[in-house]
């Protein structure tokens, strides 16, 4: 491939959320040159055009559109193969990394690096982990125990006590993931135990502990209750997912840890009635805490909580929270590969980085109906769109 330059349009320095006008040069799937008058083998016009990063979502779900819907009937297979289209339309709305919060196993990861299927970089938990009862515990007072997930490449989930705790992370280790979903809350979708404290603080520990001694591998903790949320970032969770019943302390524990706020916002703003009741100011109210104490924040959709075609949403939703737009496209780039340890390699337009860009109609930052402006797509250099 030769060297392209995207001429003549506007691009978003995400770090200063500065817009200036700029070429970008692309060879070898990289970033070589940002600047003025650059030349190259082939020019994309992009007159009256922003071009942006691509996007990460930090928080998102590729397999499980289908497969929640009814458990019962469809076969295992159609797990993996249900992120086939969610995948492709995710990259083609300009989102070029994802880290799936449960639900991918490593066939769908390298199947996206292999070429096999169109898709953005997948990083994998496997599963979420949870002890017993948990929101990862798949169990019926009818038949007790139904795990529609099992299979050797999604391992049991279910830990009871801080030993059993650095076991579950070996497992998920074991079956490739790249980041350890925890679940120290209950679910909000499930109606219950949004507010209960269902790890102990020794089986966060280890948690923790454990995946770091496993490749550095960060936990990412599912807690929509603050003391959930506070116990999570007192033994140095990397992320906290959802929030949405923050409080100050909790905010001021993730602070002090350097803790990051993965907000998840589509799943109560986008449509505020079918969130919990008072979830949707809650989760304003909370996410508005986090920012003034500091908290860094990563954009993620948890989708398919709503479509996967809304993931865009989220930043605008990260914007009217409290960001600003420029904050809100930071958080969607350049933050969400720091949280991801990602940032030395992409997440902004900067020679070196990963040719992973956006082009967008218009030079506005304007976060609204982002999806309806897309123009271009660019992963790892290639052109996708």
């Amino acid at each position: 491939m030769g060297r392209v330059v995207l001429r003549g349009g506007s691009v978003l320095d995400v770090r200063s959320g500065v817009v200036g006008a700029a070429d970008v040069a692309v060879e070898g799937g990289r970033i070589v040159a940002v600047g003025t008058g650059l030349d190259g083998d082939e020019v994309v016009d992009c007159a009256e055009q922003l071009v942006v990063p691509g996007f990460i979502d930090c928080h998102t779900h590729v397999c499980l559109t289908q497969t929640l819907r009814d458990p019962f009937e469809l076969p295992r297979s159609v797990r993996p193969l249900s992120a086939v289209p969610v995948l492709r339309t995710l990259l083609r709305l300009g989102v070029t990394t994802v880290r799936d919060a449960w639900g991918a196993d490593a066939g769908v990861r390298m199947a996206v690096e292999r070429g096999w299927i169109e898709g953005p970089q997948v990083l994998i938990s496997v599963r979420q982990v949870c002890t017993t009862g948990g929101i990862g515990d798949h169990w019926t007072p009818r038949v007790g125990a139904v795990d529609f997930f099992a299979d050797p490449a999604m391992p049991d989930p279910v830990f009871d006590g801080p030993d059993a705790a650095r076991a579950v992370v070996r497992r998920m280790v074991r079956a490739g993931a790249d980041w350890i979903k925890a679940t120290p809350s209950g679910a909000m979708a499930s109606g219950r135990g949004v507010h209960d404290v269902q790890f102990t603080a020794g089986e966060m520990a280890a948690l923790v502990d454990e995946a770091a001694r496993l490749g550095g591998r960060g936990v990412m903790a599912h807690a929509h209750g603050a003391r959930a949320a506070e116990l999570a970032a007192r033994a140095g969770a990397r992320s906290v997912e959802h929030g949405t019943w923050l409080d100050d302390a909790a905010v001021d524990a993730m602070a002090e840890r350097g803790t990051w706020l993965v907000p998840t916002l589509s799943c109560t703003q986008t449509d505020p009635a079918a969130a919990a009741e008072g979830a949707a100011e809650a989760h304003r109210h909370a996410v508005g805490l986090a920012i003034r104490a500091g908290v860094p924040i990563a954009m993620g959709s948890d989708n398919p909580v709503r479509p996967h075609t809304e993931v865009l949403r989220e930043i605008e939703h990260l914007s009217r929270v409290g960001l600003g737009p420029a904050g809100a496209f930071r958080a969607a780039t350049h933050d969400a590969a720091r949280l991801l340890g990602l940032a030395d390699d992409r997440g902004e337009i900067a020679v070196g980085k990963r040719a992973d860009l956006v082009l967008l109609a218009g030079t506005t930052l304007d976060p609204t109906a982002l999806d309806r402006r897309i123009r271009g797509v660019w992963r790892n250099g290639t052109r996708i769109r």
